[in-house]
């Protein structure tokens, strides 16, 4: 009988292959076959926990979807104010195991695959719409609804522009810089809104006797 856990350990080590094997020859040429090879089991294991190469790939966006929400949750936890809440965002979106060369291209595989296939885009949505939300929520502690919004958007463009930017350069990693240059657009959008000039009060009438 198999030992328990086997199952669950198993496929742990075809979706790391997955992620490997997407950062060393790029999704479309890679095979299930070469997969199986890089993580040490057969072809047909492959094919019997995942199917094909986009069921694996979806399995392997929702595992870092997994990881990366693990990761904000825990950073949320320990923020105090709604800014460090934003921050806690932020840096989970460029934590360590995230941020990394093999991984920004198993992200950039999904991005390019969620154009085609349909449960791959339902999980970028998922996860575009679930940023959003984090970001607008605590936003609104600085701004009015409708800026929170528009400052949240902002936002999530500049992190997913500098993860796409980061897979095309092909240099090192520098998370730090990445943290810096979102945390500059946030706090430029709240001194533009705190730098806004408020309208005068409208001037008391005067009450007849």
């Amino acid at each position: 009988m198999p030992k328990i856990g086997m199952e669950q350990e198993r496929r742990r080590t075809l979706i790391t292959a997955t992620i490997d094997a997407i950062h060393e020859r790029g999704y479309c040429d890679i095979t299930m076959a070469q997969i199986a090879k890089r993580a040490g089991v057969s072809g047909g294991l492959v094919h019997h926990y995942f199917g094909s190469k986009d069921q694996l790939l979806a399995a392997t966006m929702r595992y870092l979807l997994k990881d990366l929400g693990e990761g904000i949750r825990d950073r949320l936890a320990r923020a105090r104010t709604p800014r460090e809440r934003i921050s806690a965002i932020i840096e989970g979106n460029f934590a360590v195991g995230q941020f990394r060369p093999s991984v920004i291209a198993a992200w950039l595989a999904f991005y390019v695959q969620s154009r085609t296939t349909q449960s791959n885009a339902r999980l970028l949505q998922i996860y575009s719409a679930r940023l959003a939300s984090n970001l607008t929520f605590n936003l609104r502690f600085f701004l009015p609804p409708s800026e929170a919004s528009r400052v949240a958007e902002g936002t999530a463009s500049m992190i997913d522009g500098v993860w796409i930017r980061q897979a095309l350069r092909h240099t090192p990693v520098d998370r730090q810089s990445a943290i810096a240059l979102v945390e500059d657009y946030v706090e430029a959008q709240l001194h533009r809104h705190k730098a806004r000039p408020s309208l005068p009060d409208a001037p008391d009438r005067k009450v007849s006797s």
